[in-house]
């Protein structure tokens, strides 16, 4: 078993396996928890809470033709799902808080790329994020094939994660690690089209 990537920003790697066959599905997962707050008001303030939210855009070319996210939790093919909302983060002290499920071999020809997010729908920064991560998982084996990290906080409440693209042979999948500013998924486009 070979171990996981740690990506850096830009690098792309193959979703084939290491056997030669390729992925079926893949997870993404998104971890944080808040960072302890600092000063006078921290122990009045207590942990302020942060809800990251993950979404994936599907996309035709340069055409958005769906969407996942906390109040769409299914694609209209049922290729791509998501887990559920987690409105505060750290909930498994390391493992995933939202999850974004892929069934590659049920995307529809049609699309041939798929854009993950991250943005803080509470409007805090990533300066006030500790731990956060985002990871790419082999649905089948459950095996860990790339990680990456949200470090460096910074005044950005968004991050253009990863992307997932069509080729011929296969799958692949490029880190972009791109910070943006927004709330929603909406708030992203013009930075996410700037990735296709």
């Amino acid at each position: 078993m070979s171990a996981p990537v740690n990506l850096s920003k830009g690098q792309q790697i193959s979703l084939s396996k290491s056997d030669g066959s390729t992925l079926t599905a893949v997870r993404m997962g998104l971890g944080w928890q808040s960072a302890p707050r600092k000063g006078l008001f921290a122990k009045l303030a207590g942990r302020g809470e942060i809800d990251l939210d993950a979404s994936a855009v599907l996309f035709a070319g340069s055409e958005p033709v769906d969407v996942v996210f906390f109040q769409h939790l299914v694609s209209d093919d049922g290729s791509v799902r998501h887990t559920g909302d987690n409105l505060v983060g750290g909930a498994g002290q390391g493992g995933d808080d939202e999850t974004i499920l892929v069934d590659l071999a049920r995307v529809p020809v049609h699309v041939d790329r798929i854009v993950f997010t991250v943005n803080s729908f509470t409007g805090q920064t990533f300066a006030e994020v500790q731990n956060a991560f985002c990871r790419l998982v082999d649905e089948q084996t459950g095996q860990e094939l790339a990680r990456y990290t949200l470090t460096g906080g910074g005044d950005h409440t968004a991050q253009i994660m990863a992307k997932v693209q069509r080729g011929d042979g296969g799958w692949q999948l490029k880190a972009i690690g791109e910070p943006a500013s927004g709330r929603t998924f909406q708030d992203l486009m013009p930075s996410i089209a700037a990735h296709l």
